[in-house]
């Protein structure tokens, strides 16, 4: 983790470096220009001036005390060196910070032909060659009243002296570069550990899980918000797993406790027979029983595989038909006639007249009606009431089974939908109670994306579901 951290540094690091020489030389090249041309202006003002004085004087005054004055402050006011040259171009008079060892020599005939035309020379290389070193130069070519030759104006400086401050701006640059370099690898330590401490601590706890500890949680509050996110969801994924854990452990005791007693009853009865305890004109009574138990385990099984195939696929969007909820309500009604009977029980309908067409699972919702009614028989108290009410709620219809009988204690309400759970077990006498009938109401009313609920109060009981009514 930390390779990883260090490696995308590192590529961070050296995009950053690139993109600070980058900049800092192309600021440099263009601070270069920048001095030359400012430079080359100050030497054609310089030029200029100098012109200027050498007109207002004639070319016997040239060599006057009065003109060297001015000329010597005009060179000491420009910090350039001023020479000017005779009519053939050679140095006669010198305005310099240093010796002027150059005095006598002479331009180029080629130079000092182009300057008195008027034109563009190569006066760069011409002035470097006459003072011997490399220079920038601007030079200007005056005439008599005449028209006739009467010497050229020469302003310069050492290019040395110009690019001096580029270099030492550029020696800057490289230390600051370097400084930042090095203080970008000395953080590269420091930061990777913090970085990729979350992540540790994630993958520290992973292999604790792998392990079977789902109690282990990441701490959280990391300044990084992708890796707070990551945290926080990795400790709701660790409480979902222990969740899951505690309620498939749950399951396995609940459901190996169901199995116990009629697998031990069919057991006991097989081997009653095999060993002659049970004498051969019992075997039919026996073996109906024994019928009875296997039957029960199939219901047991056949529920779960429900259960198990609702909370995994849903309900598919082609099993969804539009069908009349209040004629599958009558007709779940039906197969409980028998039972109302032996019951003596009253039965309430509050139904329209018209009917509710509503768009869902129709077996399924069948089950739902089924089961809700069962639970209904089941508990009702003789001569008591059985209830069935449907209407219309918005967009939906809304179904209640009630009956009347002992109230359900307001704690056992919330527990009455979860797996394997008996309401008041002492109050029905059926054997095939198994506390899964609600639990398979409510998955599939879930499954269907609506939503059940129970009420008891007052010794009436009555169960409510939703479903969308067709469009």
């Amino acid at each position: 983790m930390k390779t990883t951290y260090r490696r995308q540094f590192t590529m961070i690091l050296c995009l950053l470096v690139a993109a600070i020489l980058v900049i800092g030389l192309s600021f440099l090249y263009l601070f270069d220009r920048y001095a030359q041309d400012h430079q080359k202006q100050s030497l054609d003002d310089t030029a200029q001036s100098v012109t200027e004085l050498v007109q207002s004087y004639s070319a016997t005054y040239l060599n006057s005390w009065e003109f060297r004055t001015n000329l010597a402050v005009a060179a000491r006011a420009s910090d350039n060196d001023i020479v000017i040259c005779n009519s053939e171009g050679v140095v006669c008079i010198c305005m310099e910070r240093s010796n002027c060892e150059h005095l006598g020599k002479r331009l180029d005939s080629d130079t000092v032909d182009t300057l008195f035309q008027g034109e563009k020379a190569k006066l760069n290389k011409a002035v470097s060659t006459l003072y011997g070193d490399e220079r920038m130069a601007s030079a200007i070519a005056v005439l008599n009243n005449d028209g006739s030759r009467l010497c050229i104006v020469v302003v310069s400086v050492q290019k040395a002296a110009i690019t001096a401050l580029t270099e030492k701006m550029l020696r800057v640059f490289l230390l600051a570069a370097l400084l930042i370099l090095v203080a970008a690898l000395l953080a590269i330590p420091i930061f990777t550990r913090r970085e990729a401490r979350p992540i540790q601590e994630m993958a520290a706890a992973a292999r604790q899980i792998a392990h079977g500890n789902l109690d282990v949680r990441v701490p959280t509050g990391n300044e990084n918000e992708e890796l707070e996110e990551l945290a926080v969801a990795f400790n709701n994924m660790t409480l979902a797993l222990k969740n899951s854990e505690t309620i498939r452990n749950e399951f396995v005791a609940n459901i190996s406790h169901e199995l116990k007693t009629p697998m031990t009853t069919i057991a006991g009865y097989l081997d009653g027979m095999l060993d002659g305890t049970i004498p051969p004109e019992k075997y039919r009574y026996y073996m109906e029983l024994v019928s009875t138990e296997a039957r029960r385990l199939s219901r047991l099984v056949r529920s779960m595989l429900d259960i198990s195939r609702l909370r995994d696929q849903g309900i598919p969007a082609d099993q969804k038909t539009n069908f009349d909820i209040c004629e599958a309500a009558g007709q779940a009604l039906l197969c409980f006639e028998q039972r109302i009977n032996q019951k003596k029980l009253n039965v309430e309908i509050d139904m329209p007249d018209e009917g509710l067409t509503i768009h869902a699972a129709q077996d399924s919702v069948t089950q739902v009606l089924y089961n809700l009614i069962d639970n209904a028989v089941k508990f009702v108290n003789e001569g008591g009431t059985l209830s069935v009410r449907i209407r219309r709620h918005g967009n939906s219809a809304m179904i209640s089974v009630g009956n009347t009988g002992k109230t359900i204690p307001p704690e056992e309400l919330p527990l009455v939908f979860d797996r394997f759970h008996k309401i008041d077990k002492s109050r029905s006498n059926d054997r095939d109670g198994w506390g899964l009938g609600l639990y398979i109401v409510k998955t599939i009313v879930l499954a269907h994306g609506e939503d059940v609920y129970v009420t008891s109060q007052d010794g009436k009981t009555e169960f409510t579901f939703s479903m969308s009514l067709a469009k």
